[in-house]
């Protein structure tokens, strides 16, 4: 079994305003941001709110090999609203590139880790988050990139 939570692609921080949250990044010479691709593309779901899902708005930008996303939850109940209640603004997830995603879900079982939420596009790109914010302190997703 070879580990899947090798190659990072990015951080993601769950914000309460995400043009804030840009203009401050902006303002430190972080940038420039762009729309992350619809929520819509997703075609298969397993999350607690599939609705709340696909009202996060999220934003990144490219840095020197990795991405930082924001991420700002609707009012809708979904783990990132959670989080940012609880916690306040924070890293949600930190997403690690993978080549099969089926493989990766099947590698973090054998190893105990469960799925949290688990999105798929019809070419076989997409992510899963599992469960591990209280042993690791932050949740861990793998993903595949969309094919273009």
């Amino acid at each position: 079994m070879s580990p899947i939570f090798q190659q990072p692609h990015h951080i993601c921080i769950v914000v309460p305003d995400i043009a804030a949250a840009i203009r401050f990044y902006e303002s430190a010479g972080i940038g420039p941001w762009h729309d992350y691709p619809s929520l819509a593309e997703y075609t298969e779901l397993e999350m607690p709110n599939e609705a709340g899902f696909r009202q996060l708005i999220f934003k990144y930008c490219d840095l020197n090999g990795l991405q930082l996303q924001l991420c700002e939850p609707g009012p809708a109940d979904t783990p990132q609203r959670r989080f940012l209640e609880s916690k306040g603004p924070g890293v949600f997830h930190l997403g690690f590139s993978v080549d099969h995603l089926d493989t990766a879900e099947q590698s973090a079982k054998a190893v105990g880790l469960h799925k949290l939420m688990r999105g798929r596009r019809l070419d076989g790109s997409g992510f899963t988050y599992f469960d591990t914010a209280d042993s690791a302190g932050v949740i861990l997703e793998v993903r595949k990139a969309k094919t273009v």
